[in-house]
């Protein structure tokens, strides 16, 4: 009966497996074998060589990314809807040393190269503005809109013409790709992103993201920044244990599939209620005051996402039988 957030979601069955297995003597913070086997891992996955560290935190593995790519007189720009923006409490600022997020708009949460260009033409190339360093878009975004390879590529271009850095905040990475249906590579690196923040936490993890730097070199400092952060767990292994259980056998992509088809099913149910395209695992509705308490009453739980709207997102572990309720009394309001 919960929609309210994925991140209340149980963690999957072999995650817990792998922290069991995981739990004897080894080397501590990140020298054991789970920890030093993730950047082989990640590399087959996306296709290419990479860098992974593991981080507990969807935060900790936005800000850190943004840190390599960012210097502290520096702005990134984003969406003025992103989560870096929105609900991270000044994170990227203290993660950064300072630098600025610069906000561009876009439907769905979604930037576009003419609204990142414009963003760059609103800023004067002299030493009293910040000057852009990197972009960051969200994919899945809050809205549950999903950029395409193409889409990204886009962007890519952009800011290789501009000399900028690119981040993709994936705590729906998951989702989005298995609503492409295309390789990891075609919708990262191969489009120009530079990192990524690989979420799990929001799809079976337990208390573990990836950050995956596809400009190696990105990670040799961040060693240090995550140290100092705070964020070099002494049992490590745990959370590394967590991500190779899940890469195995596609099971970040078994249990994204889940989620999103539970979302389509909430979607067939609400027609023009929508208030956007559902490509994830999340919905938005347009509900009326009345119309949100009386699902409530029945016991569904979810968030209020400004005046007449609502948000409903399923977990991966939410069966077609746990849905199907909800379901029906969207359909009935």
């Amino acid at each position: 009966m919960r929609f309210f957030s994925d991140n209340a979601a149980p963690a999957c069955a072999e995650v817990i497996d792998a922290i069991g297995a995981a739990n004897v003597m080894d080397t501590a913070y990140d020298g054991d074998a789970w920890s030093k086997a993730l950047g082989a891992r990640a590399s087959d996955l996306f296709e290419a060589p990479v860098r992974a560290l593991w981080v507990p935190s969807g935060t900790a593995a936005n800000c850190l990314a943004l840190a390599a790519l960012c210097p502290p007189h520096g702005a990134v720009i984003c969406h003025r809807d992103a989560h870096i923006q929105n609900d991270e409490c000044g994170a990227p600022e203290f993660y950064t040393h300072g630098a600025k997020l610069l906000l561009a708009d876009g439907a769905g949460a979604k930037l576009t190269p003419a609204s990142i260009q414009a963003v760059l033409d609103a800023t004067r190339n002299d030493v009293h503005q910040v000057q852009p360093h990197a972009v960051s878009i969200t994919n899945a975004t809050e809205y549950g809109l999903v950029y395409t390879p193409d889409e990204v590529a886009a962007i890519g271009a952009l800011c290789r013409t501009r000399g900028l850095g690119l981040h993709m905040d994936g705590a729906r990475f998951a989702n989005a790709v298995a609503f492409l249906g295309c390789a990891p590579a075609d919708v990262t690196w191969r489009a120009g992103v530079d990192a990524l923040s690989f979420g799990f936490i929001k799809n079976g993890g337990m208390m573990a993201e990836l950050l995956v730097f596809f400009r190696p070199e990105l990670a040799d400092a961040t060693h240090y920044r995550r140290k100092r952060a705070g964020m070099l767990l002494s049992k490590g292994r745990y959370l590394a244990a967590q991500v190779l259980a899940m890469l195995d056998g596609d099971v970040w992509l078994r249990n994204a599939r889940a989620a999103n088809v539970g979302a389509a099913m909430l979607a067939a149910a609400a027609g023009d209620r929508l208030i956007h395209p559902v490509q994830a695992n999340e919905v938005f509705l347009k509900v009326s005051t009345e119309e949100a308490a009386s699902l409530r009453a029945r016991g569904f739980d979810f968030y209020d996402w400004g005046p007449g709207e609502a948000r409903l997102v399923v977990s991966w572990h939410q069966s077609e039988d746990e849905i199907r309720p909800l379901a029906n009394a969207i359909a009935a309001l």
